[in-house]
C-alpha cells in the first residue's frame, strides 16, 4: 500500500483550498465558482473538521481574527450579498455549523435528509416520534402560516421571545436547518443590531428540490458526497467521514467500498506516521511517487 506524505498532502489542499495567494478568491462571482468546484465547504474554519473554507480561501489559512476591519472579513458581506440570489445553498448543516452548497449537490443532502414526501407531514412524524422539540414544530408552523419572517419576528410569532425560550429557539432553528427544513434567505435591518437573519421553509424557497432528489437512492447519495469531500481534502478516515456528514458506520462503509470497488475515485494509502490506512482520492494517490 502507497504511504503519502504530508507535504503532498498539503501540496494537494493548498490547490483545492484555494490557499495560494494568486489563487484567492477576489469577487463574490469567484466565491460562488469555488462553491461549484468544491461542492460544499464551510463559511469559516471549524477547529479539528478538515474541510475548504470561504474564508481560507480569500484571506488565506489563518485564524478568523476579532477584529471587524480585517480584510478578511469581505466573506460576510459577501454571504449577505448572496442570501437571496439562489446561488449556492448556506445553512447550519455540517456538524451545525455554516455550511454553503452547490445547487447542483443539494439534492444528494436533500435525498439522505428526513425529508421523504410531504414536508408538513414529514415535520409531524419526526416531532410525534420524539425526533424534533416542540419549538421546531412551532416554528416551521408558524413560517408555513406567515410566510418568511426576521428572527425577531419569528420568535414572536412562535411565542418564544422570552429570556428563557433564547436557548431553545437556537437549538430548534439548528435542527430545522441540519434537517433541510428551513434555511436563511436574507438579511434584515431589525433588532438592536439591526441586522438579524430572514428565514423561510426549503421547500418553499427551492420548490424543485424535491422532485430533483426524489431518484437519487441513499447509495448514490452517500457515494456522490464521500467522492466530493475526498476530491477536496486529498483523504478521510472513516471516521472522519462519518462524523462529517452525521451517517451511520454502516452507511459510510458501503460507500467507501462502493468507490473502492469502481478504482476510478479513491484508493487506499498509508499517512506518514499513522498506522492506519485512509481513503485517498485517485489524484492525490497518483502523484505518490512509487
Amino acid at each position: 500500500m502507497k504511504k503519502l506524505t504530508t507535504h503532498l498532502l498539503n501540496q494537494y489542499r493548498v490547490k483545492t483550498y484555494r490557499l495560494a495567494p494568486e489563487k484567492r478568491l477576489r469577487t463574490p462571482q469567484e466565491a460562488v465558482q469555488f462553491v461549484n468546484e468544491r461542492g460544499f465547504i464551510f463559511f469559516w474554519p471549524v477547529k479539528n473538521i478538515t474541510l475548504p473554507s470561504l474564508w481560507s480561501a480569500v484571506a488565506g489559512d489563518r485564524p478568523v481574527p476579532d477584529e471587524h476591519d480585517d480584510p478578511g472579513h469581505i466573506t460576510w458581506s459577501w454571504k449577505d450579498q448572496m442570501l437571496d440570489k439562489r446561488v449556492w445553498y448556506y445553512a447550519r448543516i455540517l456538524k451545525k455549523r455554516n455550511t454553503i452548497i452547490a445547487l447542483d449537490i443539494m439534492p444528494y443532502f436533500y435525498a439522505l435528509s428526513p425529508n421523504y414526501g410531504s414536508p408538513e407531514e414529514d415535520l409531524l412524524d419526526q416531532y410525534h416520534q420524539g425526533l424534533l422539540p416542540l419549538e421546531a414544530k412551532l416554528i416551521f408552523e408558524t413560517l408555513l402560516d406567515k410566510g418568511p419572517l426576521d428572527t425577531i419576528s419569528l420568535r414572536r410569532e412562535s411565542h418564544l421571545s422570552g429570556t428563557n425560550s433564547t436557548s431553545r429557539f437556537t437549538r430548534a432553528l439548528d435542527l430545522l436547518q441540519k434537517d433541510l427544513k428551513v434555511l436563511p434567505t436574507a438579511i434584515a435591518e431589525t433588532g438592536a443590531w439591526r441586522y438579524a437573519f430572514v428565514y423561510d421553509l426549503t421547500h418553499r424557497y427551492y420548490p424543485d428540490l424535491l422532485e430533483q432528489a426524489r431518484m437519487i437512492t441513499e447509495s448514490d447519495a452517500c457515494s456522490h458526497l464521500v467522492t466530493r469531500l475526498i476530491n477536496s481534502v486529498g483523504i478521510a478516515s472513516l471516521k472522519e467521514i462519518t462524523s462529517l456528514f452525521g451517517w451511520t458506520t454502516e452507511a459510510t462503509q458501503k460507500a467507501v467500498n462502493r468507490l473502492l470497488d469502481a478504482k476510478s475515485v479513491i484508493e487506499k494509502v498509508y499517512l506518514e506516521n499513522n498506522g492506519e490506512p485512509v481513503f485517498c482520492a485517485l489524484e492525490l494517490a497518483s502523484s505518490i511517487p512509487v
